[in-house]
């Protein structure tokens, strides 16, 4: 997306007199030089940070699963002593084990970049979810009746053994890494500041002092006028006015913003609030200052600075790595188990009308960022519509007979699981929409109000508007707005349960052929 063009008043000629025509252009040359010093800083914003916090605590999460997995399989192995495995055995213990060591890791706020750079918090931890999990598994086979004592100790003590200390290794490694990144601002959080006061200035000053490292500010947000900002915050980039938020926020991929006006300017903040909601960034008030007295607990630190919650991202760093490693696992596992479909769908389409087998269309992802989803080709090629400026009704001329299939049962969706693998797409998430697509002659964004606010996490191959039957066209307003309504539900309550039942629930609404045509 590109940032929106300047606009400007429109000139109406200067007032009478030489003192007012001197002061109008000077005036309206400040104005210009404003503008344009706005647009060099928003243009010149610092690129995002090179190590993903998403991706190392997926990749330890990942290593964590490996090892309980790893040393569960070898551990059964060797305490056979040559015999062959029992699978049933190994399969459920290690199943069992797994999923009580990682909850316990969770539990315990052990996913977190804080967490993950404090080596002996982490050693604990690991050795408590290890023995808690053995236990557990010893437990549920002495309860069961399980008579073969020394197979299953020997099992135990190696599995505990080498878990911990695979894991504790690991640690060992990836702690001091994190603090050296996080000295050298690797690790910042992009910030950007909203309010140009005393109360900004103050804040940020606090921020520096206690919270080195831990954010990058890239500037400052004020409406009014440079001339009546702190002569301080000259310092500090001034990235533009409240409505320069939204787009620059989107662009620059900005992971927090502050709100640094006093808690008794509430028109603002809920002015400012209101434009913010649908962005996937995570909103926090300065308390500096506040005579508002809570406990610690209701207050969110960055250093030793308070700050009052406003909006959080809809999926926490830990979560948005289980996710992607669900969804890439969960796709690659189907890429194989389908290949015969995928290959027998492929066939069909080649055979049933000349042009390529897939179709690609852009659409609409996460932070309403455009990208190529991938299907089979259901038309006939000199009538695709690749900006879907108009939808497809039932008994469209435009739709071959074979793609009159595939669209019925959604064989024409599984290419997108590719777009999963690259990481455009999740498995579970709302649908992505292509560009041009409308409701009752109406965008989208024109008929629901908080329509982008969807676009706060990665869209997905299904979803929870589509296995209640919002899907296909949208030849009214209400069926857009029932499509919204259950996205928005989707993400204020998204879990893995939610998206393992809406996977199992999907293919009995795909053969149903609900809304599908």
């Amino acid at each position: 997306m590109s940032l929106p063009q300047p606009s400007f008043p429109e000139f109406d000629g200067p007032p009478d007199g030489a003192r007012g025509k001197a002061e109008f252009y000077f005036a309206d040359l400040r104005a210009l030089a404003r503008r344009a010093a706005v647009e060099a800083a928003q243009q010149d914003a610092p690129a995002p940070r090179a190590i993903s916090q998403p991706a190392i605590i997926g990749a330890t999460l990942l290593f964590d699963l490996c090892a309980f997995v790893g040393a569960g399989v070898l551990s059964h192995m060797r305490a056979l002593g040559g015999d062959a495995p029992e699978p049933t055995l190994l399969i459920w213990g290690v199943a069992l084990a797994t999923a009580v060591g990682l909850f316990t890791l969770q539990a315990r706020w052990t996913y977190t970049i804080r967490a993950l750079a404090d080596f002996p918090r982490q050693a604990m931890n690991l050795a408590l979810a290890f023995a808690l999990a053995v236990a557990i598994w010893d437990a549920d086979c002495v309860i069961s009746g399980f008579e073969r004592t020394a197979f299953l100790r020997q099992w135990s003590l190696d599995w505990f053994a080498w878990g911990v200390s695979a894991t504790v290794a690991s640690r060992a490694v990836l702690a001091p890494l994190l603090r050296a990144w996080t000295r050298r601002g690797a690790l910042a959080r992009r910030t950007v500041i909203v309010g140009g006061g005393e109360q900004a200035l103050e804040t940020i000053r606090r921020l520096e002092e206690s919270g080195k490292g831990a954010l990058e500010i890239l500037g400052v947000f004020d409406d009014r006028n440079p001339t009546r900002l702190p002569d301080a915050l000259g310092r500090y980039r001034l990235l533009g006015t409240f409505d320069d938020l939204e787009s620059f926020c989107r662009n620059a991929r900005v992971d927090l913003l502050i709100i640094a006006f006093p808690l008794t300017a509430e028109r603002r903040i809920l002015h400012i609030l209101q434009k913010l909601w649908a962005l996937p960034v995570d909103v926090r008030i300065s308390a500096l200052g506040s005579k508002l007295r809570l406990r610690d607990r209701a207050y969110n630190f960055i250093g030793d600075v308070p700050f009052l919650p406003a909006f959080d991202k809809p999926l926490k760093d830990w979560e948005v790595a289980l996710k992607a490693m669900f969804d890439r696992c969960a796709a690659l596992a189907l890429i194989v188990a389908l290949s015969p479909v995928l290959t027998a769908v492929a066939l069909g389409v080649k055979l049933s009308s000349r042009g390529p087998i897939l179709f690609v269309q852009k659409r609409y992802g996460f932070n309403n960022e455009e990208f190529g989803v991938y299907k089979f080709r259901s038309m006939y090629v000199d009538q695709c519509d690749y900006s879907a400026a108009h939808q497809v009704k039932r008994g469209d001329s435009r739709v071959t007979p074979f793609g009159g299939f595939i669209r019925r049962t959604s064989l024409d969706e599984l290419p997108q699981l590719f777009n999963v693998l690259r990481g455009e797409l999740s498995l579970v998430g709302p649908r992505p929409h292509a560009l041009k697509c409308s409701a009752a002659g109406q965008a989208y964004e024109a008929v629901v109000a908080n329509y982008f606010a969807r676009h706060r996490v990665k869209p997905g191959i299904t979803g929870w508007a589509q296995i209640n039957g919002w899907r296909g066209e949208t030849d009214t307003v209400e069926k857009i707005e029932q499509r919204v309504a259950h996205d928005l539900h989707y993400i204020e309550h998204w879990s893995v349960w939610l998206d393992l039942g809406i996977l199992l629930k999907t293919p009995f609404v795909v053969l149903t052929g609900k809304n599908a045509f």
